[in-house]
């Protein structure tokens, strides 16, 4: 396709359209993985999101331990479709390889970012409106905690100022910077 005036808007919608989904599907796994309140209403959204595309796919792939991999798969599905379709947009050529490839450093990515926008939000809510509950501060509270146990340990609250959540986000931000580059240096050696 040519790079005409409606290809930048139709990459932006597809994008979007992906990620946010994408998005829910990350969180199906994570929640579950953390054991998140399931009658929780958001999580109750979250299900009844993923649930058409992703109940078919677990008939073949089967949790292992505990872990929801057909969650992944499905994310890592629609994140290929998602570069490819931008690919075959932007370039006209259709490669499957390499969105198959760099699929998961964009997946490690955004779930990197779901984790730090968790603490950011959990944080900001705590200054707003500590103690009252709210679904979502629930949800954020569970998905936050293995990450701040380990970190609040190390650096316990001082004066009554918890500094957990920003050495945890800047311990993502990091990660993001080293772990990245490499994956998609990888993905594009090896698609070629």
């Amino acid at each position: 396709m040519d790079n005409g005036y409606l290809t930048n808007p139709l990459l932006f919608l597809l994008q979007t359209l992906f990620d946010i989904y994408i998005l829910v599907v990350l969180l199906r796994f994570f929640l579950q993985a953390v054991r998140a309140d399931f009658y929780n209403p958001i999580s109750q959204f979250v299900v009844k999101v993923t649930s058409p595309l992703l109940l078919p796919l677990r008939r073949v792939i089967p949790p292992i331990r505990g872990w929801d991999n057909a969650s992944l798969v499905l994310a890592w599905m629609l994140k290929t479709v998602e570069l490819a379709l931008i690919i075959w947009i932007s370039n006209g050529v259709f490669h499957l390889l390499l969105p198959l490839l760099l699929a998961v450093p964009e997946l490690v990515e955004q779930s990197i970012n779901i984790f730090f926008w968790a603490l950011l939000i959990q944080a900001i809510l705590s200054w707003v409106s500590p103690g009252v509950y709210n679904p979502a501060s629930s949800l954020l509270y569970s998905l936050t905690l293995p990450l701040l146990r380990p970190v609040q340990r190390l650096i316990p609250p001082v004066g009554g100022l918890d500094f957990s959540p920003m050495v945890a986000m800047v311990g993502l931000v990091l990660l993001k910077m080293l772990l990245l580059p490499p994956l998609r240096n990888l993905a594009a050696t090896l698609a070629g």
